[in-house]
C-alpha cells in the first residue's frame, strides 16, 4: 500500500516537513498571541495547533507514500479483484458508444477505463487525476479523498498560521526598526499567504471536478481522450448529480467498475 520512504521524491517531502516545522518554530518564539497564551499556561490553542500541524503532516506522507492505484498486473485474478470478469464484460450492452480495451504501450499492461499510464512514476493508474509534483506521487483512485482530506487539512493550519503571524507584528517608531524586528516573521507570513492561496485554489478546483465526478486529466484532455471523443460538449457519462458524486467520493469505500457506469449498467464494488 505505502512505497519506500526513501524513494523518488525524498527531498521535496523532506523540505516540506523542515519547512513546516520552521515556521511552525517562528510563530513560537516571536511575539505572537500562541506564545503569550503558552507563558500565560493557557495551552489548549497552542497544542491544538500543534496536532493540527501534526495531521497535516501524517496526512502528506500518506497521500505521498500511497499506492494511489497503481496497474502492476495483467493476471486474471487481479481482474478478477477489481471487477473486470468476463460476466461483467459479457453484461455490457452493445453500443455504438462500444470501446475496445486499450493495452498500454508504455507498460504492455491491459487499461481498465479513466485509468493512464504516468511517465513520471512508469505507471498505469486507476482513475488517474495528475501527478502532483508536491507530493512526488499520483493522485489516483486510491488516494485521491485523501488528497482532498489534505488539502482541508492545510489550509486550515495555513489560515491559523497567518492569523498568529499577524498578531505577532510589533508597531515601532520608523519602518527600518520595524523590518528589523519584525522581518523573520514578515517573510513567514508572505510564504504562508502564498502558500494558503495556492491550497485554496487546488481545493476549490478538486472539489469542483468531484461535484461532476470529473478527473483533471479528464477535463484538461478531454479532446484526447477515446471514452469522452463521441460525447458532447457538456456530456459527462460518469456524472450521477452533485450529492450522488460527493457521497460516492467520500464515503464510498472500494473499486469501481467504471466500464459499467459508462454504459449505465451500474457500478458494482468490489
Amino acid at each position: 500500500m505505502f512505497r519506500n520512504v526513501f524513494g523518488s521524491g525524498f527531498l521535496v517531502r523532506t523540505a516540506h516537513v523542515i519547512l513546516t516545522w520552521v515556521i511552525t518554530l517562528i510563530l513560537f518564539l516571536h511575539d505572537t498571541e500562541l506564545r503569550k497564551q503558552e507563558e500565560t499556561g493557557q495551552l489548549l490553542q497552542p497544542v491544538l495547533f500543534v496536532l493540527l500541524v501534526l495531521v497535516s503532516v501524517l496526512l502528506y506522507f500518506a497521500v505521498s507514500l500511497m499506492d494511489p492505484g497503481f496497474i502492476l498486473s495483467d493476471d486474471s485474478s487481479l481482474q478478477f479483484m477489481l471487477g473486470v470478469t468476463e460476466e461483467q464484460q459479457d453484461m455490457i450492452p452493445p453500443s455504438s458508444k462500444s470501446l475496445r480495451q486499450r493495452r498500454c504501450g508504455h507498460c504492455l499492461l491491459q487499461q481498465p477505463m479513466r485509468s493512464k499510464h504516468c511517465q513520471t512514476c512508469q505507471h498505469c493508474v486507476r482513475r488517474y487525476d495528475h501527478h502532483c509534483p508536491w507530493i512526488e506521487n499520483c493522485v489516483g483512485e486510491r488516494n485521491h479523498r485523501w488528497f482532498v482530506f489534505y488539502l482541508v487539512v492545510q489550509l486550515l493550519v495555513l489560515v491559523w498560521g497567518l492569523h498568529i503571524a499577524w498578531t505577532g507584528l510589533s508597531p515601532v517608531s520608523t519602518w527600518q526598526l520595524w523590518l528589523r524586528t519584525n522581518g523573520v516573521l514578515l517573510v513567514a507570513a508572505m510564504l504562508v499567504t502564498l502558500l494558503s492561496l495556492i491550497v485554496l485554489l487546488l481545493l476549490g478546483s478538486h472539489l469542483y471536478l468531484v461535484s461532476l465526478n470529473t478527473t483533471t486529466w479528464e477535463f484538461m484532455s478531454r479532446h484526447r481522450i477515446s471514452y469522452l471523443k463521441h460525447c458532447g460538449a457538456d456530456e459527462n457519462p460518469f456524472d450521477r448529480g452533485t450529492i450522488h458524486n460527493l457521497w460516492s467520493f467520500f464515503c464510498v469505500w472500494g473499486t469501481v467498475v467504471w466500464e459499467q457506469v459508462y454504459f449505465r449498467e451500474g457500478s458494482d464494488l468490489v
